[in-house]
């Protein structure tokens, strides 16, 4: 009998109002990058983490995604991180092999994580909750 429930969420409704589980992935990330040696850790686990790790960039990056596309077409934080949602795209789309694979896509959620930092910071202001 299994207690793991499968949620179907087409339209990623729940990944937009749930947040990331930031600590978490930095944790992984920590993990990742401080492994020197292949000999650190054994193979399937390399493959494990960078599942892992290939989920938690999926998440991130759509929460980037999701922040550039309220600011206008020709803003330079938009096009930013529209270049680096591309570098994620192509960068996920490769098999984690490797330990330098996995530490790719740790470095890649470090930067995801400072895209996303930035334009949280610089957000537009709603028009909705601008007006009185």
């Amino acid at each position: 009998m299994s207690t793991h429930h499968v949620l179907y969420d087409p339209e990623g409704r729940l990944t937009e109002e749930l947040p990331p589980d930031r600590s978490v992935h930095e944790q992984v990330v920590r993990t990742a990058l401080s492994w020197s040696s292949p000999l650190d850790v054994p193979a399937d686990d390399v493959a494990q983490v960078g599942l892992l790790l290939a989920g938690a960039a999926r998440v991130v990056a759509d929460k980037v995604r999701a922040r550039a596309d309220r600011f206008p077409e020709d803003d330079g934080r938009r096009l930013f991180a529209e270049l680096i949602l591309q570098e994620a795209d192509g960068r996920l789309s490769q098999p984690c092999t490797s330990l330098h694979r996995v530490k790719n896509r740790a470095r890649l959620i470090r930067s995801l994580y400072e895209r996303l930092d930035r334009l949280e910071a610089a957000a537009p202001v709603d028009e909705a909750a601008s007006t009185p």
